[in-house]
């Protein structure tokens, strides 16, 4: 089991370029012509998105540094990813860290909060007593 939690992230969440979103986007990822073997397509959603790529849930195996296709089923939209992450299995699906291969910082057609944003009720980062 991890100890990741999105919401406040982890040893290198100081260094993300940028926020994380926790939303379900209906997308449909897909592998390119590398291993026309190994080839699938997998309808599926994110778990969590920023500009730069998503945490997606995934059944297929894929490995990392994999290019995948991934398509927003809500704008018909794709874009080139790489695995970026694998993470635990839970359903039978793994979580998949994927980054765009290219700028896409309008991909999942939200809003991402400022820099400086925290949750209700947290201390911004700065001012965190330890």
């Amino acid at each position: 089991m991890s100890n990741w939690d999105p919401t406040r992230g982890g040893a290198d969440s100081n260094r993300r370029r940028s926020q994380r979103v926790i939303v379900s986007v209906p997308i449909t990822v897909s592998s390119g012509g590398e291993n026309k073997d190994a080839a699938f397509q997998e309808e599926t959603q994110t778990l969590v998105v920023n500009a730069h790529g998503a945490m997606i849930a995934l059944a297929a195996s894929v490995a990392k540094g994999q290019t995948l296709q991934v398509k927003n089923r809500v704008t018909q939209e794709n874009q080139a990813c790489k695995v970026a992450y694998l993470g635990p299995a839970s359903g039978g699906k793994a979580q998949v860290g994927v980054d765009f291969m290219s700028d896409a910082p309008d991909f999942w057609r939200i809003a991402f909060p400022p820099e400086d944003w925290v949750l209700p009720g947290q201390q911004p980062a700065a001012t965190k007593k330890k």
